[in-house]
């Protein structure tokens, strides 16, 4: 017996990668016993995609689901992801590497970054990255699940998919649709608002009307029902993150797909290059006010490798939040709550994490507001959290050879990431928050490798012997290559446990954005 207010049925508004992650998560946690879950989406209406690059907690997504890892790999043409390079951020000519996973092991009660801090110091340490597990296997082109890596560093790395996002939303719709989700071809022209300001019904353009108690909006950056018919507004970014177009194509393969993602700085923003098994994505997010179209399209093609197959197309965006991402009896999801632009491949995960505080508040049919207020208070957090770590790629840069890198550089920042930084300044001291998404690692490699460093180091390291310090960093050193250069190159790993089914790229799907 249910309670007399629950919820009896769920609309979702729209498809592709939000909406069908959103349905297969409801329909797993609720087997189809506590309510009814209608999708409403057209194949008439394209989807933008959200993207092809992930971070470690999507894993936790397909796990949660019960989808075999390795089957879903093969369907969705994925290669793995350690991490990311970014090449030209800090000055020109220089690169970084972001790594999933720890970087080096703790040695007595330190941290190890505190531990290379002062080893760093007195000259007696390689760089940061060489200590990182995830670093070094992608900069040799290997591969290893962590957990077939027991008792050696490879055990404390990371790792997320390159994946196709069309194919993940086709995937995750079948899932979804197996275990009880109603899908309805409509297109959506006319939304029924009752007197407490709830939405009640959807009237699609053939006439049908679609009910529910609460509503899902993943009609991306329309925001259909959150701010069309609710008229919530949205808190625009755009001061910090000046970026608000981008160019997408996919390319043929050229070699075997690197284990990581490229983020290579431009004169007014940067592109992306994502290897997949059977094709590459590519893309050049730009600032509008620098750049137009057709100079962003230009110098995307002219450095992207191997033949076009699908695209260049434009793809315009607006970076912000939405200022109340649950409403009245709607919850925005996906573009549609907010969009923090492709960098760090955060999209997907805010997807899973605003999915998971639902179920967290979940209401009944009244939809108490203070379920709502709590739940925007958390998620607002999560956005302004990605949102400092996106704006510190820019703010930190030494480039002054174009206007855009000047603003960056130039820019005041955002309270709280500028706490952040004068923190670190002082002795690497990370400032924490409540459950974050990116841990010390990702501040640490960031900052390091856009030029930020600390003052000085954390006193209590020097409770530990300085030959035996430096001897233990020496020898961690050499032992991670020695483990690394022993392991399957990623295109040997992919042919031995996932390679996918050959794809004719002569019927291409329509280039997918990265990282949304």
């Amino acid at each position: 017996m249910n309670a007399p207010d629950a919820l009896r049925k769920v609309c979702i508004v729209g498809g592709g990668t939000a909406g069908w992650i959103a349905a297969a998560l409801m329909a797993h946690h609720f087997k189809g016993k506590l309510f009814e879950i209608e999708l409403v989406e057209s194949d008439d209406i394209g989807t933008i995609g959200v993207g092809e690059s992930t971070i470690p907690p999507f894993l936790e997504l397909i796990a949660k689901l019960d989808i075999n890892e390795q089957e879903f790999i093969k369907s969705v043409q994925a290669s793995f992801k350690l991490g990311i390079e970014f090449k030209d951020w800090h000055r020109k000519d220089e690169s970084y590497f972001h790594p999933f996973g720890e970087i080096g092991a703790r040695i007595e009660l330190s941290e190890f970054y505190q531990c290379w801090l002062k080893a760093r110091m007195a000259a007696q340490a390689g760089g940061l990255q060489d200590y990182a597990p995830a670093s070094v296997m992608a900069r040799e082109g290997r591969f290893m699940l962590p957990f077939k890596a027991q008792n050696t560093p490879i055990a404390s790395s990371s790792y997320a998919l390159h994946v196709d996002a069309k194919r993940v939303a086709q995937y995750l719709r079948g899932h979804a649709e197996a275990r009880g989700v109603k899908r309805t071809e409509g297109i959506v022209s006319d939304v029924g608002v009752d007197d407490r300001g709830f939405v009640e019904r959807l009237t699609l353009k053939d006439g049908r009307e679609v009910t529910a108690d609460f509503f899902i909006d993943c009609s991306g950056f329309r925001a259909l029902l959150s701010e069309k018919a609710l008229g919530v507004g949205y808190e625009d970014w755009s001061q910090w993150l000046f970026c608000d177009r981008a160019i997408a194509a996919q390319t043929e393969n050229v070699g075997p797909p690197r284990p990581y993602t490229l983020a290579h700085a431009q004169d007014a923003g940067w592109r992306w290059r994502i290897p997949l098994q059977h094709r590459t994505g590519n893309g050049h997010v730009f600032c509008s006010d620098h750049l137009t179209d057709q100079e962003a399209t230009d110098s995307l093609l002219a450095q992207v490798e191997g033949k076009v197959v699908a695209g260049p197309m434009v793809v315009p965006f607006k970076t912000g939040v939405r200022q109340q991402i649950w409403y009245k009896n709607v919850l925005a999801i996906g573009l549609s709550s907010g969009f923090i632009e492709p960098l760090e491949s955060t999209a997907i995960h805010l997807i899973y994490r605003g999915m998971d505080f639902f179920f967290r508040f979940l209401p009944d049919r009244n939809c108490d507001p203070r379920l709502a207020a709590e739940y925007n208070r958390r998620m607002t957090a999560d956005y302004a959290e990605i949102r400092d770590f996106i704006v510190l790629h820019y703010c930190a840069t030494a480039r002054d050879d174009t206007e855009f890198w000047r603003r960056c550089r130039d820019m005041v920042l955002p309270d709280s990431l500028n706490a952040r930084i004068e923190l670190f300044r002082v002795n690497g001291t990370l400032r924490e928050g409540l459950d974050e998404l990116f841990r010390s690692a990702s501040w640490f490699s960031v900052l390091e490798g856009m030029g930020v460093h600390p003052g000085t180091y954390h006193p209590l390291v020097d409770r530990i012997d300085e030959a035996k310090l430096f001897s233990a960093m020496d020898r961690a050193r050499g032992q991670l290559v020695d483990i690394v250069r022993r392991l399957p190159t990623h295109q040997e790993f992919i042919d031995a446990h996932c390679r996918a089914e050959a794809v004719d790229l002569a019927r291409p799907a329509v280039p997918e954005m990265a990282g949304r």
